[in-house]
C-alpha cells in the first residue's frame, strides 16, 4: 500500500511547493530548473512504474 501512497504524496508537495523550491535553487545555485526537473520527472515516472509492477 506505501508504494501507491507515498510517490502520490511526494508529487503533490512537489507540485504545491513549486514555486518556492524554483525561487531557492535558482537563489542558491543560479540555475534555472527545467532541465533538470524534465529529467526528475522521466526518472520518477519510471521508478513508479517500476514500483506498480513488482
Amino acid at each position: 500500500m506505501i508504494k501507491y501512497i507515498l510517490p502520490a504524496v511526494i508529487i503533490f508537495l512537489i507540485v504545491l511547493f513549486w514555486e518556492k523550491i524554483q525561487n531557492f535553487v535558482e537563489k542558491k545555485f543560479n540555475i534555472k530548473l527545467n532541465y533538470i526537473v524534465i529529467s526528475t520527472v522521466i526518472a520518477l515516472v519510471a521508478i513508479i512504474l517500476l514500483l506498480l509492477n513488482y
